[in-house]
């Protein structure tokens, strides 16, 4: 099992100037892979290797030890690798007829991580107070937001250095044992998703929608206006360019903080967990919806609810949504609704409740009766990944 731990790294002004001369030295090792696999095409016809231009920047690292030789070797070798990889998918998508998207040179503002094999030139070290800091060669031994431990049986595999607005994170990949099934109650729950109210469960509940980017729509449109009335290409420009982004970026921290929460309540409160298998294009391609359902965040819920049910002896089972909005869960009448209408009342039994909690009872009772669609947590095959990174 693969996942991956983020944690905040603090710099002093020091050890962030190594890092990001690290991460420009990276860069321009990928441009310059970039170049040469350009021209050797331009001039041969044929291509090269991963292989041959490993050796060919090992040669050139080791007759600089000043300038690309503050580079770990694996450092390079992973950027190499980046951009393999990326010639890989350009040629997959050639001939599978998609938009190729041929591999682009790196600015500055489209380089933002580096990456270490684990124990080469990068380690998770602690002192004798028990404080946890990141060696990186060449720079140094950095602090650590430790704010949970890595399992004591975990191997560090991977390790990614990320500058995003200015703060530095580490992100280690880590390989976990498979760990055996935890026992159950016999609770499940069916919930239907919405924009109205955020979930819906069939024991009527409801979780109202935050609506993060809502609440923050007037602080966001003052600073896009700063933003628009700047001079292209001015520092005043690219201030009011970072202010914007640190908004957006609080905005995300709190929709996924708050899916943590909720999907980790679910999983560790039922065994079974019944879902729509909702496809969310109509929502986002409407651009009376669009802005609300970006914000609501759907798919980040359903991947992270996948995401922790492995291995826990829950289920995530997911349905066709057709008339489960309709249909009346205690009768299976019919009773067809627009969407202002949020009550539903059923004319043949007289069953009155909130609408969505009228579908989530039917959506849990289409994954006890009905064919089992997706079952994430018993036999589903999922590719080995690392967790939402």
């Amino acid at each position: 099992m693969i996942r991956t731990y983020k944690y905040r790294l603090y710099t002093h002004s020091r050890q962030a100037k190594k890092l990001s001369y690290l991460l420009d030295l990276s860069r321009n090792v990928y441009n310059a892979a970039l170049e040469q696999r350009v021209d050797v095409y331009k001039e041969t016809g044929s291509g090269v290797t991963y292989t041959v231009q490993s050796k060919y920047f090992g040669n050139l690292r080791r007759s600089d030890p000043d300038g690309l030789g503050v580079l770990n070797f694996t450092c390079m070798q992973q950027t190499l690798r980046r951009l393999d990889k990326a010639y890989r998918a350009f040629f997959r998508r050639v001939k599978s007829g998609d938009a190729p998207g041929f591999p682009r040179f790196k600015s500055i503002r489209r380089w933002h991580s580096v990456e270490f094999t684990y124990g080469d030139g990068c380690k998770l070290r602690f002192d004798d107070s028990g404080r946890a800091l990141l060696y990186i060669q060449n720079v140094g031994k950095i602090k650590i937001k430790y704010h949970r431990e890595i399992p004591a049986d975990a191997k560090i595999k991977h390790v990614v250095v990320k500058r995003s607005l200015g703060k530095w994170y580490v992100f280690f990949q880590i390989e976990l044992p498979d760990v055996g099934i935890a026992e159950r109650g016999p609770a499940e729950i069916g919930i239907d998703v919405g924009l109205h109210s955020l979930l819906a469960f069939s024991d009527g509940t409801l979780v109202e929608n935050p609506r993060w980017m809502r609440s923050a729509l007037e602080e966001m449109r003052a600073k896009q206006r700063r933003l628009s009335r700047r001079k292209k290409g001015s520092s005043r420009r690219r201030k009011a360019a970072f202010q914007v982004a640190k908004l957006h970026e609080h905005i995300h921290n709190q929709r996924r903080d708050f899916w943590h929460k909720e999907t980790r309540k679910l999983v560790d409160a039922y065994a079974l967990i019944a879902i729509e298998d909702l496809n969310l294009s109509f929502m986002t391609h409407n651009h009376h919806l669009a802005l609300s359902a970006h914000d609501a965040g759907l798919g980040m819920f359903r991947r992270m609810l996948e995401s922790k049910v492995e291995n826990t002896g829950s289920q995530v089972i997911a349905v066709p949504p057709a008339y489960t909005s309709q249909m009346c869960s205690g009768c299976g009448e019919i009773a067809r609704k627009d969407l202002s209408v949020r009550t539903h009342s059923c004319p043949r039994c007289g069953l009155t409740l909130d609408r969505d909690v009228n579908a989530a009872v039917n959506i849990l009772n289409l994954a006890r009766t009905g064919p089992s669609g997706l079952n994430v947590g018993d036999g589903a095959k999922r590719v080995l990944r690392s967790s939402l990174l």
